[in-house]
């Protein structure tokens, strides 16, 4: 038996975040498609890639660009047709890639049939499929719960003479997963792509999915200040991580348990005290809820190691962890800590203890694109503008090559591209050995290569200022890990053979001694057999 086998594969593998609108647009249309991604295949299994995950893809009015679904048993057009998917799904597996998608629980579209009718009348059997509430005694909102993405929560219907919540969008109503049909009906839409062969789900927004039957008042957010966004002036107490939701996942994770080795992912943003929860009280809830925690931390060695610690202390027994550096509503981690920093970034994330997800075009070093404002296709910016709250610059197309729109699509990009296409991109960095994807690719090779790497114990180590260091055990290998986080060199009081520097040009030494020095913003990767 492999060393490895009693390991799930994804415990062992690297998952790939692919926002669909922007992979690979096969028809001219400007857009990415499932055609597109299926063209690409080869490129996951060239890179190192385990499974892939696919933001949503269903029928969708687009209002927040599939997040508001209309019907959950189908594809979108503009991406394709159930039976393009069924291709994707045979050709990845066949290649031996997983594939998760994305499952939005929490809302539909207010153009799904579901809401259709409950906003038809009081009486209709789907009224209680949604949150409805009387106008508080002035006429006005229920309470004081705001939207995401702006303004209050509630939308006033004046045909029935209520209103209805919605945390995002008012065309994204929140669905009321205290009635037993709603989640059986979700339920069934688990099954239906469990049975179709999909390896997985990630969950949107899960720690959203119960509120307040009371309908209380969020209380008041006292370290609130302008610039932030409006939704923060109040603790979302009464809106987010209710208890009740741990009752909902086991009945998710029921299901998925049904199929063999499927996996359950879970977004919640959440401290890691609040976080652990959502592995279940006896690991019958999400395998890996995300932890986003790299993602808004301070790029500074003593900040990253604190992180480290209390993740690996916060994990209840038997819990896996995982590791986010970017994802479609957050900045690139190259424009938030630099190019040369990305690059130690990449080792950090391939080299920690437990799953790692990486979003697409990050393995380039894609940064931010500016979006003028008349391209500004985002709802969250144009409902809050003016705060930088706007997720278009990170949804930017796929850099594949340097021929015109990056060899995305051979129409007009839905969004446009980033002025270094032409460098910045695969094709060019595919032949180059000192790119960031030559060392995304060779971090890959080393992690599927060395178990050590991939599911073997962590130990934290002191090895002096602005280093952060680890080492990683599995079986009689024993590697270490030493990232060097400040603009200067340091010295580094450690030895071992060099395995992978992710310094640029770097003439390696064949070993580290104690008086050798890290470069600025150089990671490496120490062998101790």
């Amino acid at each position: 038996m492999s060393e490895l086998s009693v390991f799930k594969w994804w415990q062992r593998g690297v998952v790939y975040q692919v926002y669909p609108w922007s992979f690979m647009d096969s028809n001219g249309d400007g857009i990415g498609d499932l055609q597109g991604i299926r063209a690409r295949l080869e490129y996951f299994t060239w890179l190192g890639i385990d499974a892939i995950w696919i933001s949503p893809i269903f029928p969708s009015p687009m209002a927040d660009f599939g997040y508001d679904i209309s019907d959950y048993c189908n594809i979108d057009a503009r991406f394709g047709t159930l039976a393009d998917f069924d291709a994707l799904l045979a050709d990845a597996h066949r290649l031996g890639l997983k594939l998760i998608l994305d499952y939005v629980p929490n809302h539909t579209s207010d153009r799904h049939p579901w809401f259709l009718a409950a906003r038809s009348s009081r009486d209709d059997a789907y009224r209680d499929y949604y949150i409805w509430h009387d106008p508080a005694p002035d006429g006005g909102p229920p309470n004081n719960w705001l939207s995401e993405f702006g303004g209050s929560a509630w939308e006033w219907e004046p045909a029935t003479g209520q209103y209805y919540y919605h945390a995002y969008l008012r065309q994204q109503p929140d669905l009321n997963y205290r009635n037993p049909r709603v989640r059986d009906a979700l339920l069934q839409v688990l099954e239906f792509w469990l049975e179709r062969g999909v390896d997985g789900f990630r969950i949107d927004t899960i720690h959203h999915l119960i509120k307040d039957d009371q309908f209380r008042d969020n209380p008041p957010n006292p370290d609130w200040r302008e610039g932030m966004p409006p939704h923060r002036r109040v603790l979302r107490s009464y809106t987010t991580d209710r208890p009740e939701v741990h009752a909902a996942i086991a009945d998710m994770r029921a299901v998925v348990d049904q199929y063999p080795d499927r996996v359950l992912i879970g977004e919640a943003w959440l401290p890691f005290d609040r976080l652990m929860a959502y592995y279940g009280s006896d690991l019958s809830g999400l395998h890996l809820p995300f932890n986003f925690q790299l993602i808004n931390a301070r790029w500074e060695a003593a900040v990253i190691a604190a992180i480290a610690r209390e993740y690996e202390a916060s994990l209840p027994p038997g819990a896996w962890p995982n590791w986010v550096l970017g994802n479609h509503d957050r900045s690139r981690i190259a424009s938030r800590v630099g190019n040369a920093a990305a690059r130690l970034a990449a080792v950090l994330l391939l080299t920690s203890r437990g799953t790692p997800t990486l979003y697409y075009g990050d393995e380039l070093g894609m940064r931010d694109v500016a979006i003028a404002p008349e391209r500004v296709r985002d709802p969250w910016e144009k409902n809050v503008p003016g705060l930088g709250l706007g997720r278009d610059p990170e949804r930017t197309p796929m850099q594949w090559s340097p021929a015109t729109n990056a060899g995305f699509t051979r129409g007009s990009p839905w969004l446009p591209l980033a002025d270094d296409y032409e460098r910045t991109n695969v094709e060019v960095e595919q032949d180059d050995p000192n790119s960031i994807l030559s060392l995304y690719r060779a971090l890959l090779a080393l992690r599927r290569r060395e178990p050590a790497l991939a599911v073997g114990d962590y130990r934290a180590l002191e090895l002096g200022p602005d280093i952060y260091a680890f080492e990683r055990r599995h079986g009689d290998a024993r590697f270490t890990v030493v990232l060097n986080f400040a603009r200067e060199s340091r010295p580094v009081s450690t030895t071992g053979r060099v395995v992978l520097s992710s310094a640029v040009a770097r003439e390696l030494p064949s070993s580290m001694t104690p008086s050798s020095p890290l470069l600025p913003h150089e990671g490496v990767i120490l062998s101790h057999a």
